[in-house]
């Protein structure tokens, strides 16, 4: 009985966190309608100012926390609320989340790139140097009680301040509708900016309580609000009691597991995933109406040509030999996994850019067909690979069925906690048996991947195996492109723009939606697979939920709905890696701040960056005496770089600079584009995509 009572205070005192970090995701929710993913960065970020102010540099603990508390978190939220968040407040909810989901990103890239991670930053609990209270037989420590008594005072004040005041009033409303809360006096500017402020202030309490508990970890200490993500899903992001309530399961959930789950090899991680593992059972046991709205998507899928893709398909392959014909041996290591990753995010494409079906979880899914490859290609089996697809396809399949129910931020929260499930506890699995067949993850360790045999060779050289990875991406390409010109793609666009409507006119949701998920899911296992043998051993944190945000973000960056996201996305989260790697083992995080940085940047170029880059880069292909000079240029530079006769910096110069004289000069005869749609087809050619844009605006103006 003392030891159940031990435990029930220790998940009071967690449940007392998770209370504070909900309740401010539920005041952010509730008046903005932005789920912040980016709030227990915020608390971690806190939690290290904290650290700095008082052990680092000695300030006095009272002074440190009115300085993180009063001054910074307030800072902090007004730069979240003005500078990323306004600016994407009128597009749609996947851009607001992306936005979060950079910011994410950036904070723990930022937090590794300032704090050592290497170095231990031990916080004292507050008044550590007292006894504990006694309450029966158990012991409750000052820091503790402190902790539940901050929970309850927020709750109260919150509660005052949401129902029994102005300023709370116009807080509740504006979510609603901005316009008619601000005819009626309100000022809706003035409550989203008041929320933000107070969101990261308690995400700033939470993270300076747990903080004591846990060790000072960037990825740690942010990842502990997916907790925090239950206890406000359980409130259904506007039930303050309601998220108290779910912080108290999460809470002692996690303590009594920790007491009395029972000590073997396969139970470990189920302590860790339980939090995920109960968000993503909760999302689907509340089909509250707020759980199923629909994302607004405003950005327009471009129609790919076959001209256009058979051309990136073939720029994609001639870049592959490029590499190989260019680099040395020990170089062309450090670029391999650039087609690898290509594809696994050229599996957001059908799925997020087609049918606006947001997944975190891509990466997690990449990791199985890696570890179905490793153990069933040990010795290079060609058979193995479709095994590897099918297995990723199959769990694809299992992801659609909570989709049906979910939708926007609600099914990225789920992928997001299948992905932490997968992580913590699936992928931490020792080897199984089920019904005599042998089922093993990462083994609690590494696996080791190596290459297939193909037409009798087999692959197992840095060059070779990343000739394959091109390959595989220009034929994914060309896949998805035909995918979007064919009719399911037609019918995925209607789906994206209207579930209803779908249903309505005959479409079925069911079928749809799993075969959208498991062909995404078996691209990802595909990529998965080769990012594999480009690594030759692969490891569960490589394919965790962390490790996916970047690249689902240069993904965004560069255009869920564009086909060439696969090469933007491979290109740009390699090379600038790759270049900066020399500079330090702070160059890694200054390439994640870069990218979330980037992702920031969204609501500049909503539709990405290949759709500008096709668009500036167009009348230079249209150009044939210019574009034969540009190829012939480009040739001679490779030429040159392969024979290893000129320094392969100036080569690079002198073709990166051709390329941008040539198009300013095709851009400087290009006629002017801005002709109206009613004279399209007379005084310029008419456009395969040309038919679908009028066919939208028509329905529109309907």
């Amino acid at each position: 009985m003392d030891q159940f009572l031990a435990f029930m205070v220790v998940g009071l005192s967690t449940a007392a966190v998770y209370a504070v970090i909900g309740t401010g995701l539920v005041v952010t929710h509730a008046t903005t309608g932005v789920f912040n993913f980016a709030h227990g960065a915020a608390g971690m970020l806190s939690a290290f100012a904290y650290w700095q102010l008082a052990v680092g540099w000695g300030w006095p603990v009272p002074l440190a926390l009115a300085f993180v508390l009063l001054v910074l978190a307030p800072a902090f939220g007004l730069f979240v609320e003005r500078v990323l968040m306004r600016p994407v407040q009128a597009l749609g909810e996947a851009e607001r989340l992306v936005m979060t989901v950079a910011l994410l990103t950036g904070c723990i890239a930022l937090a590794r790139w300032v704090w050592d991670p290497n170095t231990a930053r031990p916080l004292t609990p507050f008044f550590a140097d007292r006894p504990a209270l006694g309450i029966g037989p158990a012991a409750v420590t000052w820091h503790q009680a402190i902790t539940m008594a901050v929970a309850l005072a927020i709750a109260a004040a919150l509660w005052f301040l949401l129902h029994r005041t102005r300023v709370g009033t116009e807080m509740r409303a504006s979510v609603d509708d901005r316009s008619l809360a601000g005819l009626t006096g309100a000022d809706p500017l003035r409550a989203t900016r008041l929320a933000w402020v107070l969101g990261i202030q308690l995400a700033a309490v939470g993270g300076i309580l747990i903080a004591p508990a846990v060790a000072l970890d960037a990825q740690q200490l942010s990842l502990l609000i997916v907790s925090a993500y239950t206890a406000a899903v359980f409130g259904r992001l506007r039930s303050l009691p309601l998220t108290f309530l779910g912080a108290l399961v999460v809470g002692l959930l996690e303590a009594y597991l920790a007491g009395y789950l029972p000590r073997n090899d396969y139970l470990p991680g189920l302590r860790l995933a339980a939090p995920a593992l109960l968000l993503f059972l909760a999302l689907l046991a509340f089909p509250h109406r707020r759980l199923r709205g629909r994302d607004r998507t405003p950005v327009r899928v471009p129609l790919p040509t076959a001209r256009g893709s058979l051309l990136l398909a073939g720029a994609t392959v001639l870049f592959g030999l490029v590499l190989v014909t260019v680099l040395t041996e020990d170089v062309v290591v450090s670029y391999g996994t650039l087609f690898p990753l290509g594809v696994i995010a050229l599996s957001f494409v059908p799925l997020a850019g087609y049918t606006g079906q947001i997944s975190l979880c891509q990466l997690s899914i990449a990791g199985i067909g890696a570890v179905v490859w490793g153990h069933l290609g040990a010795h290079g089996e060609p058979w193995a690979l479709p095994a590897a697809i099918l297995v990723a396809a199959a769990v694809g399949a299992l992801i659609a069925l909570p989709a049906l129910r979910l939708s926007g931020i609600y099914l990225a929260l789920g992928t997001a906690a299948f992905a932490v499930v997968l992580d913590r506890w699936i992928f931490t699995l020792p080897a199984f048996e089920i019904l005599g067949v042998r089922v093993a993850f990462f083994e609690q360790g590494s696996v080791a991947v190596t290459g297939p045999d193909l037409f009798g060779l087999h692959l197992t050289s840095p060059a070779q195996l990343l000739l394959l990875s091109a390959v595989c991406l220009a034929l994914v390409s060309l896949g998805v492109a035909a995918l979007r010109r064919g009719r399911f793609g037609r019918r995925l666009i209607a789906l994206r723009d209207s579930e209803a409507a779908y249903a309505t006119l005959g479409g079925r949701l069911l079928v749809t939606k799993t075969a959208v998920f498991t062909l995404s899911a078996g691209i990802a296992g595909l990529g998965g697979a080769l990012y594999g043998m480009q690594l030759q051993t692969v490891t569960a944190e490589q394919f965790n939920l962390v490790a996916g945000l970047p690249v689902f973000l240069i993904a965004v960056i560069g255009g869920l709905g564009a086909v060439g996201t696969g090469l933007f996305t491979g290109i740009a989260f390699v090379v600038p890696a790759q270049l900066l790697h020399g500079a330090g083992p702070w160059a890694h995080d200054v390439t994640a701040l870069l990218v979330a940085l980037a992702g920031m940047g969204l609501a500049q170029s909503p539709s990405g960056v290949v759709a500008r880059i096709r668009a500036e880069w167009a009348p230079l292909g249209r150009d044939r005496p210019l574009l034969y000079t540009l190829l012939s240029v480009l040739g001679v530079c490779w030429l040159l770089a392969a024979l290893d006769t000129a320094s392969g910096w100036l080569l690079l110069v002198i073709a990166v600079g051709t390329a941008l004289l040539l198009r300013t000069r095709a851009a400087a005869q290009r006629p002017p584009s801005d002709i109206p749609p009613e004279w399209w087809g007379l005084r310029r050619p008419w456009r395969p995509e040309d038919g679908e844009v009028l066919s939208r605006a028509t329905s529109a103006a309907s």
